[in-house]
């Protein structure tokens, strides 16, 4: 193979490479893979890219050999050590103004730290979040670059060619910001994902156990729900899964564990909620929630000593209680995902991101694990007002709230009298509340703070900004602590 032929290099079969390759192949670019473990660029060659015109490599130096300059390699490995060791082992076979783009699930901060650092080498770096799983990966995931903007024209075209495209054609990939924030945006995606999927479960029991629901019945209700405004990915999943038999023609959703795992980056987005003071709580108890799933054998002897309410059938209208958890569902989805875009805001104005807010709604239309109808809804809401402070002061948002917030309220509270645990729908409905009141009890809190430790307090009479500390027992100093945001 001669030199300089191929349009893009990428390092790391796993299932996402290996397809991110085959639709870039289809796109009509060529494409030099290699993998530190050379067999498997043989094996890659010989069956999935026979016939195509992947080229493999042996070493790095012959991959960066194959490329077009300025040479763009894509790397698609496990985040963390293992990227920085792979970078430094392509690093002495390129030359500045070359590419290196990261495509896995990389913490933010990493990304920033190497887009810098590859900077001061002459070398042009793109942390890319890629979403949609290995379906999304071969036929059109939603592609999210941040890094160094020179970059970008680089990788514009092949990007945007193998990215899931909307109705009009326009593609799920645009550029996110500088540094980390196209893995930051990704990562929040995750953790919306998270809320998403805790937020379907807890119908699913809800139901199940309210109504005595069969699998069969739940994939009608689900199916029937992703017609109308749940129009989304895993809505559409879930009506699958509930259809799904086993080999003995019993639902397979009965057979699996009821133990969940995770990869790490819903934790990533609630710990950067507690850093920047943000009460993301639905991605939060979506998180916990998963923890607790964990603690199966605990669960199950706490179950024989721990009573709750007796789970009697208590509905009447069945149709109209599952419109209300239907409701009730819509509702919290719109609080999580109004909470992803307040973190959003957040990091945008600590890290002096510029994002576009409706566009990365945009590039979450398709391709995406949490593609949805309703982003298009948020797509609007921001080009109606690209300053808007919170999703749920829009009108789309507000008046579907407002219309729906007594059946939301209606399925807490059958949940709550069977004893059925609901995390996520009640984290999500006192949250609305808390944001909806205008007088919070934090004036308690503040009272109880500055006479236990003199950390003082605002006065509804007087300016914000001026502090005020109080000698509640006659015995204290005029001395007041210091003040701190966590």
């Amino acid at each position: 193979m001669s030199e300089g032929t191929c349009d893009i290099g990428l390092v790391g079969l796993a299932v996402m490479g290996q397809n991110l390759v085959l639709n870039m192949n289809d796109h009509g670019y060529k494409v030099a893979v290699f993998n530190r473990t050379t067999s498997k660029v043989d094996d890659f060659i010989n069956n999935e890219a026979k016939g195509t015109q992947v080229v493999g490599a042996h070493s790095a130096e012959e991959l960066c050999k194959l490329l077009k300059r300025p040479r763009r390699v894509m790397l698609m490995v496990k985040a963390g050590d293992v990227v920085d060791q792979t970078i430094e082992h392509v690093l002495p076979y390129l030359e500045k103004g070359d590419i290196i783009i990261d495509g896995g699930n990389s913490l933010f901060t990493d990304t920033n730290r190497r887009t810098k650092e590859l900077a001061d080498k002459g070398i042009l770096f793109i942390g890319t979040g890629v979403s949609g799983g290995e379906e999304g990966a071969r036929f059109g995931p939603s592609i999210m670059p941040g890094g160094n903007v020179a970059a970008w024209p680089h990788v514009k075209e092949i990007f945007q060619a193998i990215s899931a495209k909307v109705e009009d054609g326009t593609p799920c990939c645009d550029w996110v910001g500088q540094d980390g924030a196209g893995h930051y945006v990704k990562m929040v995606h995750n953790g919306i994902e998270y809320g998403d999927i805790q937020l379907i479960c807890e119908a699913y029991q809800l139901m199940k156990e309210a109504l005595g629901l069969s699998a069969d019945e739940l994939a009608e209700i689900f199916a029937e729900w992703n017609k109308g405004e749940l129009d989304s990915y895993l809505i559409e999943i879930t009506a699958e899964i509930f259809a799904k038999k086993d080999d003995d023609g019993k639902p397979l959703i009965d057979k699996i564990l009821d133990t969940a795992g995770q990869k790490g980056t819903g934790k990533w987005t609630a710990i950067s909620a507690l850093d920047l003071g943000q009460p993301v709580t639905l991605i939060g108890e979506s998180v916990f929630a998963r923890c607790l799933s964990a603690l199966k054998d605990e669960r199950v002897a706490a179950s024989k000593v721990l009573e709750g309410p007796k789970k009697v059938l208590t509905v009447s209208e069945k149709k109209e209680f599952i419109e209300d958890v239907r409701r009730a569902l819509y509702c919290s989805k719109m609080v999580s995902y109004a909470q992803g875009y307040m973190l959003l805001r957040a990091v945008e104005k600590e890290q002096n991101w510029d994002l576009n807010m409706g566009g990365i709604a945009l590039m979450w239309r398709g391709g995406c694990i949490i593609r949805s109808v309703f982003l298009g809804n948020i797509k609007v809401a921001f080009d109606k007002n690209p300053k808007l402070q919170n999703l749920l002061l829009d009108d789309f948002f507000s008046s579907a709230l407002n219309k729906y917030g007594w059946s939301w309220r209606k399925a807490v509270i059958h949940a709550i009298e069977i004893g059925i645990p609901m995390p996520a729908f009640s984290t999500a409905l006192s949250f609305y509340d808390g944001y909806r009141t205008a007088n919070l009890p934090a004036n308690l809190l503040q009272a109880q703070r500055d006479f236990f430790g003199a950390h003082t307090y605002e006065r509804v009479d007087k300016p914000r900004g001026e502090f005020f500390h109080t000698n509640w027992t006659g015995r204290g100093g005029r001395v007041s602590s210091t003040t701190y945001n966590a």
